[in-house]
């Protein structure tokens, strides 16, 4: 997708780009300081109900805290989704704080420590095992408070998703129990835990409809030959997510109509008859949260140097990571930038803009076409709703934490 097509979702006042019914230059004011990220409730109110319109209604929508954690945005998702999901202790106090039960809260990630797990036993939360030892845990934590702690083992797949941004299934893998393993564990561990389903995530930022609508399919086989070794009924069938979303211009949306017409088929077939008393969960963080978010940094400095125009701003890499390439990309390619207070305007400058870093890793567009922009001018990365500034080295020589609003 073309930076226009993103500057068309947001709207444009006077020539600039809208925010919450407002120009960007009069939000900028409101906050008092660049950079900042400004995530709008409306585009996210607007995709939960492009998803619960689509999806099969029996399918349970599951926030993946870990794609932005901003407490604001956690608790306008609590009354929206029907689950959380978290990765750590920190956002596994967020979500208790919601609306949200403990019961529909799942804790997912390798290496979680005796500490976090007696923490989540504690709290009725399900605590999605990744490893034997971790069961083991859970089982000892439950023995010592006198709870028969609520489980679901994440099961490493015996297929791997293609087009994945980043598989996280399939082969050795950090994350889940392989497959083959999962008999053996459920025979050990079962009796001492509540087992009550099955976790598959095999890859995330998945812009293939085919691909997705094959691994949901692969899922429920492997699924349905493991629940065999389940001492009750599967109760909790949590198909991961990995919907992704166009970051550059290359990019195409997802077609989410062509996701849901085979989960429906799923649902209302293998699951339905197979599973009558699971509640099958899609765990969305990216696809729920991206596309509603802007990253604005203030033009401090244009400069050219041998030929070649720079746009310096206040921001940088150490703000939005992804952005500048760094953040697992194999290859660094543009995500979509325009001049925020002069969004209606056309790209006529080639221009390079980099952040206040020194380092020349910090670089947020290469070689693009904007408007000529002008000390003080207003730049806009679109799609940083999700893994933005909680997965930006933020500490990196000092400069201060960007503002973080939902509006």
């Amino acid at each position: 997708m073309k930076p226009h097509e993103h500057v068309a979702t947001f709207g444009t006042i006077d020539g600039e780009l809208r925010l919450a019914g407002q120009p960007l230059s009069r939000l900028a004011a409101r906050i008092g300081s660049t950079p900042f990220f400004a995530y709008d409730r409306g585009l996210i109110d607007a995709r939960v109900d492009l998803l619960r319109s689509l999806l099969p209604a029996r399918v349970e929508l599951s926030y993946a805290m870990k794609a932005n954690p901003m407490p604001a945005v956690v608790q306008h998702l609590a009354n929206r989704v029907d689950r959380i999901d978290v990765a750590s202790a920190g956002e596994m106090q967020h979500a208790l704080d919601t609306r949200i039960r403990p019961d529909r809260v799942s804790f997912a990630g390798p290496g979680k420590t005796p500490a976090e797990i007696r923490q989540a036993v504690a709290a009725g939360i399900i605590v999605e095992v990744e490893s034997p030892t971790e069961l083991r845990r859970v089982a000892d934590a439950g023995d010592a408070l006198g709870l028969h702690p609520h489980v679901a083992v994440r099961v490493n797949p015996d297929f791997a998703v293609k087009g994945s941004g980043m598989r996280m299934g399939g082969g050795p893998q950090q994350f889940g129990i392989d497959a083959e393993q999962v008999p053996g564990v459920l025979t050990e561990f079962g009796a001492a835990v509540d087992v009550l389903g099955f976790h598959v995530f095999a890859g995330s930022q998945n812009l293939n409809a085919e691909i997705i609508a094959e691994a949901q399919g692969r899922t429920v086989d492997l699924v349905t030959s493991l629940a065999e070794h389940l001492r009750s009924p599967l109760r909790y069938l949590n198909l991961g997510g990995g919907f992704g979303i166009p970051y550059t211009e290359k990019d195409q949306p997802l077609d989410l109509a062509a996701v849901a017409e085979n989960l429906g088929a799923l649902v209302d077939g293998p699951i339905a008859q197979r599973f009558p008393q699971a509640s099958p969960v899609i765990e969305l963080g990216r696809f729920l949260i991206g596309e509603s978010g802007v990253y604005v940094t203030r033009v401090v400095d244009r400069k050219v140097s041998r030929g070649k125009t720079f746009l310096v701003v206040d921001g940088g890499m150490h703000h939005q990571l992804a952005a500048s390439g760094n953040f697992g990309q194999a290859i660094r390619r543009n995500y979509p930038v325009v001049v925020g207070n002069r969004a209606a305007e056309a790209g006529e400058d080639a221009v390079t803009v980099v952040g206040c870093l020194c380092t020349p890793l910090d670089l947020l567009g290469d070689d693009i076409a904007l408007p000529p922009a002008e000390i003080d001018d207003l730049v806009v990365i679109f799609q940083q709703g999700a893994y933005g500034l909680t997965a930006s080295p933020t500490a990196f020589l000092g400069h201060p934490a960007p503002a973080e609003v939902l509006v």
